[in-house]
């Protein structure tokens, strides 16, 4: 069966000038939409669900891109234009073509470090510090989880990100033009799996041209906001909702309009929403009852604007609401009344139960306002913006959470 071990969302900035890549970590409890499976039929939605069984659905070896790319659609509100999946073998293959990548192992790691279920440390792997590694070293380079840091998936993934920029400078050191190019696509192609729209090497090659004029200082890497929730991972909020709002609106992590458009008066993006009110001190949860990707990600963003604290964002157990919905527990009326107001048309409805929560119907993704506004923040939250890395920093340094 198909499984993802690793995903990255790499946001291409309107000027092609700038590029964010965003780590997802592969145990971050989302909800996954209806996909379809191999038979035509569709699943339900599956909220709570580890980011990497999306990749998973229907069982095959093949595994289902088409269902992970809906899960990031989903969660951030942005159009995935191309899904690209490589596996092990052909991971190896390209870091054999560019000679090999420049790397730095925080300590000595041993063959227990890659296994644990060995019983001794065994022969050594990597010596501590800078080197070049090509083929199944640096397959095991990326893999590499115990021993280092916190030994977990979420503290690997900053070696992955270091990996990935030495990557990138590498092939950015040979050269980008067609020639220097040609192998590494022709060996793209019989290593990934793409989507149509990259489905050939002169397709990978017009796509890698595409991206020589963006420096490798402004090539970056974060993480996608999180915190540990038992074994699994939780998205951190409002911090992960402002993230994909500076994305959709073409801002870089330090605030800049990358969108290549007129960033209007101060204060201008604010002034579309419906109705301006105070949210402070009323917490609201966030459900898509809409087919729209990325609806309730964008409300989200919206009330977190207007001073609401968003506890969470999901699907909706039902995809067919023509009407936006706040329900409340008992004794938030009034706060619920609060909530409305952002949302022009909407229903109150008392529950049983504890909170406040919206359930987005078609009226709100149709409305003019949320066609146009999407909050565009000055800057992500600082704690993704101070840990972010860029494609020509020292290998290694920032290489652990742990």
């Amino acid at each position: 069966m198909g499984r993802s071990d690793t995903a990255f969302l790499l946001h291409v900035y309107a000027d092609h000038r700038h590029a964010l890549a965003v780590s997802i970590p592969r145990d971050t409890l989302v909800t996954i939409p209806p996909c379809k499976l191999p038979d035509g039929g569709w699943t339900k939605a599956q909220p709570d669900t580890m980011f990497n069984a999306a990749y998973s659905v229907g069982r095959t070896a093949k595994g289902n891109p088409a269902c992970t790319q809906n899960t990031v659609e989903q969660l951030t509100g942005l159009r995935v234009d191309h899904t690209v999946v490589v596996d092990f073998k052909g991971f190896a293959r390209l870091t054999d073509v560019v000679g090999g990548v420049r790397v730095c192992l925080p300590q000595d790691v041993y063959e227990n470090d890659l296994d644990p279920h060995l019983t001794a440390p065994g022969k050594l792997l990597f010596h501590k510090g800078e080197q070049t590694v090509a083929g199944q070293k640096a397959l095991d380079y990326v893999r590499l989880r115990h021993g280092i840091g916190d030994g977990s998936d979420i503290g690997r993934i900053k070696r992955q990100q270091a990996f990935v920029a030495s990557l990138l400078k590498e092939v950015k050191s040979q050269g980008l033009t067609p020639t220097r190019l040609l192998p590494l696509a022709e060996a793209a192609t019989k290593s990934l799996t793409v989507d149509p729209g990259l489905g050939s090497a002169d397709k990978l090659m017009s796509f890698a041209l595409s991206l020589k004029d963006i420096d490798l200082h402004d090539t970056k890497f974060v993480t996608l906001p999180w915190r540990y929730e038992g074994s699994r991972v939780a998205i951190v909020q409002p911090d992960a909702d402002a993230l994909w709002a500076a994305l959709r609106a073409d801002r870089t992590i330090d605030g800049e309009n990358a969108g290549g458009k007129r960033t209007g008066t101060p204060g201008s993006e604010a002034s579309a929403s419906p109705t301006p009110v105070s949210g402070e001190g009323i917490d609201v949860a966030v459900y898509n009852g809409t087919s729209v990707p990325g609806l309730a990600a964008r409300a989200a963003a919206a009330l977190t604007s207007g001073g609401f604290t968003v506890t969470g964002t999901a699907t909706a157990s039902a995809q067919d609401h023509t009407t936006t919905l706040v329900e409340y527990g008992s004794g938030l009326e009034d706060r619920a009344r609060t909530v409305a107001m952002t949302f022009p048309g909407a229903e109150l409805r008392p529950v049983t139960g504890n909170g406040i929560s919206v359930v987005l119907g078609q009226s709100y993704a149709d409305s003019p306002a949320t066609a146009s506004a999407s909050p565009a923040p000055t800057a992500v939250p600082s704690e993704v913006a101070d840990g972010a890395r860029s494609a020509d920093d020292n290998p290694c340094s920032n290489l652990t959470y742990g």
